[in-house]
């Protein structure tokens, strides 16, 4: 199967930062943080697979954790970059952690943001990304936004409602279907993981919203498993939070980097 091909959005010079985006987001979404790090920092951000202005395979078979993590391995190499400090938001910060795994000697650092709550979210999420997908493909996206990403029952800070809106409607809809079918449904909880997590030696910032319940709590688990993680909680934030703080997260990913030397 061959690869699709990927936006890839790179700013800035410096020691490689790769950002990767959440479900329905694009590399737009990690705009702040880039334009607060690209002064001493290459910033590489990239729409995923099925996703914006990237190639939207139709083949659920192109839709699997370890497809993802290749895309991360080709941005990459595409951009002449043996190593980085890797990282994103909610799907893309489980990404991210995949990546650490598959390719230890690529990773300076790691920056997850909004960790996927996966098996660890009471709420059964699997079943509701299941769910989700099957409204996108019977009512449509926006349909289907409505009713889990900024309708009233969701957690999305009113501010970033605009922005997340007009970004996932976007989307090509059979994309984002697939994604949830073939990535997001098959997060692992984090104790199912800590053997693996164990190995894990980079210096690891995790980052996450004081009221988001479900990543706040994968989160937790997350920094207690990894070696080096320092968890950082930002008040007021909810899931989205590079876009709700955008500049305490700037800030938290700059202390970061630049402690890393």
């Amino acid at each position: 199967m061959q690869s699709p091909r990927l936006h890839v959005d790179l700013d800035g010079t410096g020691p490689a930062l790769v950002l990767a985006h959440g479900l329905g987001g694009s590399a737009r979404n990690f705009g702040p943080q880039m334009r607060a790090l690209k002064d001493r920092y290459r910033v590489i951000r990239y729409d995923a697979r099925g996703h914006g202005r990237s190639d939207a395979p139709h083949e659920a078979s192109a839709y699997t954790p370890e497809t993802f993590v290749g895309d991360m391995a080709r941005v990459l190499d595409d951009a002449g970059e043996r190593t980085a400090v890797v990282g994103g938001l909610s799907m893309g910060a489980g990404t991210s952690l995949r990546f650490a795994l598959a390719h230890p000697a690529r990773v300076r650092g790691l920056v997850l943001c909004a960790f996927p709550a996966g098996a660890d979210d009471p709420e059964g999420f699997a079943a509701k990304a299941l769910r989700f997908a099957e409204t996108i493909e019977r009512d449509g996206l926006e349909a289907a936004g409505d009713v889990y990403i900024w309708g009233p029952s969701t957690r999305l800070d009113r501010n970033a409602v605009h922005f997340v809106q007009q970004g996932f409607l976007e989307h090509p809809p059979h994309g984002l279907a697939l994604t949830m079918r073939g990535v997001i449904a098959k997060q692992p909880a984090v104790a199912a993981m800590r053997g693996d997590l164990a190995t894990v030696r980079v210096p690891t910032l995790i980052v996450v919203g004081s009221e988001d319940g479900p990543s706040r709590r994968a989160s937790e688990a997350l920094a207690e498993a990894l070696p080096q993680a320092r968890l950082v909680v930002v008040p007021g934030a909810g899931h989205v939070v590079n876009l709700q703080k955008p500049d305490e997260v700037g800030a938290a990913m700059h202390e970061f980097v630049d402690g890393l030397g």
